[in-house]
């Protein structure tokens, strides 16, 4: 890794993050709202761990900790939304490349779902998938909305990988933020 990069504190990869966060978001809202592309419920839950990163990258942001400890708490947190957002995200790049007759039927709407059944069924039964998740509405060189968003999970890491990294390599004596340069 770079000397520059390695230097960043923790607010300056979570203003990088969330800035990401932000472009992602900002494509997301532009392709449906500008674009008429309607997402689906993998679509809505890939937009959920963006907007958990960047909650985590705000917060981080804000508080910009100088401890290793909460630096590793806010990487932590803020890899694990990615974590997630890449899984979801793969999990729809799968459904997508089914043949047809391996489709599985479409389920009834996200909306009635939230409305009618627990969060936990909720999120089974939209991770198991439906026929509306598996169409492919957009190709972009050749790639769906699901693997770009996959791509920019993937890009997204960066920061808490950063920020985990500083973390770790920080003395033994910042463990509470109390370090005091030589």
């Amino acid at each position: 890794m770079p000397d520059t990069l390695r230097r960043l504190s923790v607010r300056q990869w979570s203003l990088a993050g969330l800035a990401f966060c932000a472009l992602m978001m900002g494509v997301a809202l532009g392709l449906e709202h500008i674009g008429g592309l309607e997402p689906c419920p993998l679509c809505i839950f890939q937009r959920v761990a963006v907007l958990a990163a960047a909650a985590v990258f705000l917060v981080a942001a804000i508080h910009n900790p100088r401890g290793r400890v909460g630096a590793a708490l806010y990487g932590g947190l803020s890899l694990a939304a990615v974590l997630g957002g890449i899984g979801v995200a793969w999990r729809h790049l799968w459904l997508q490349s089914l043949p047809p007759d391996q489709v599985p039927s479409c389920g009834p709407g996200l909306d009635y779902m939230m409305d009618i059944l627990p969060m936990r069924d909720v999120v089974a039964m939209v991770l198991s998938g439906s026929g509306e998740c598996a169409e492919i509405d957009f190709l972009l060189m050749g790639i769906s909305l699901p693997g770009w968003t996959l791509i920019g999970f993937v890009i997204l890491a960066v920061a808490p990988l950063g920020i985990l990294l500083g973390a770790f390599r920080q003395p033994r004596s910042s463990l509470n933020g109390s370090h005091r340069p030589a």
